[in-house]
């Protein structure tokens, strides 16, 4: 799949195309944004352009080199994600690694090492491959990638070329869905918004029952006199409703100032939101959602999902 096939991110996959149309790569390419923008994906696509069989500056997706990546059985491009219950990249990966890119290519026209969520080295595994970064062999390139760039070794982000995802605009995320994939325009407007605009995240939910969930969420916890909490026992689960009830007030507020209906994220429901306009003050709105921050927060730290929902349906239900 070529560049062009890559929804969004035009600024970022320009870089990478320009550095491939002037033939001066970089030794290490560190692709960096939230989680869900594509990151991986363009990753391998960059890594099937540096050696397709071809293109110059770009992948065709179907010729031998290609087609390898895609599987992840090219000799000469290399895979690193995070593994075992750690979730971690150890350093046994890295000095394999390091083995492999000693020697030459055996059949591409440069080694690539793609190296996934490289927040996940361990301190050992990030001094390690620092030492490659420091003096990269001229016929490898690294391609890292990772969500949360503050966990990153500075020394390891100075040593390469930092290329930033964005998410894309919720109004474009929806036209892709729907024109691209095919997704119902209510589902597509919600996945939209409720994804912030990435687009791994929106894909991923799409044939899921979110939407009709969101909709019970919703009757429970703010139409029904007495919420459901005591049914939530997973903390996934209770995660699920706290996001869902941060964008049913974060709706109220925002439609209060006057955000345009067509910003809603839960436009299905809008007649219901406008509804509420008066129910709440600015005061109250403020308090529930700073509440439902609290609670997000609280959840990681192994507190009774029962009782958190409880304290927060309370809240709710204190106008």
């Amino acid at each position: 799949m070529p560049f062009g096939d890559i929804k969004g991110h035009r600024v970022a996959l320009d870089l990478l195309t320009g550095d491939l149309r002037s033939g001066k790569l970089a030794g290490a390419y560190f692709l960096s944004g939230q989680e869900g923008l594509g990151k991986f994906f363009a990753a391998r696509t960059f890594a099937k352009a540096i050696n397709c069989l071809s293109f110059e500056a770009d992948s065709c997706g179907s010729c031998s080199s290609c087609r390898k990546i895609d599987k992840q059985e090219h000799p000469d491009v290399h895979f690193l994600e995070p593994e075992g219950a750690s979730e971690a990249l150890k350093i046994e990966s890295v000095r394999q690694m390091q083995q492999k890119i000693s020697l030459r290519p055996y059949e591409g026209k440069k080694t690539v090492v793609v190296i996934r969520e490289a927040h996940t080295l361990t301190s050992e595994a990030a001094n390690a491959l620092l030492k490659t970064l420091e003096e990269p062999p001229q016929h490898a390139v690294f391609i890292l990638t990772s969500s949360r760039q503050a966990l990153m070794f500075k020394t390891i982000v100075s040593r390469c070329r930092l290329v930033r995802f964005a998410p894309l605009q919720r109004h474009a995320l929806e036209e892709i869905l729907r024109d691209d994939f095919s997704v119902p325009q209510p589902r597509a407007h919600f996945l939209a918004y409720f994804s912030e605009g990435r687009i791994g995240h929106a894909l991923a939910l799409r044939e899921s029952s979110l939407l009709e969930q969101k909709n019970r969420i919703i009757d429970e916890f703010i139409f029904s006199s007495q919420g459901q909490a005591g049914s939530v026992k997973e903390r996934q689960d209770a995660r699920v409703v706290l996001n869902v009830l941060a964008t049913w007030f974060r709706d109220l507020y925002l439609v209060k100032t006057g955000l345009p209906h067509s910003e809603l994220i839960n436009l299905d429901r809008r007649d219901e939101l406008l509804g509420f306009i008066n129910r709440y003050g600015w005061s109250a709105l403020e308090r529930i959602i700073g509440s439902i921050s609290e609670s997000l927060f609280y959840l990681e730290h192994n507190v009774n999902t029962r009782l958190l929902l409880s304290n927060m349906r309370a809240h709710i239900c204190q106008k």
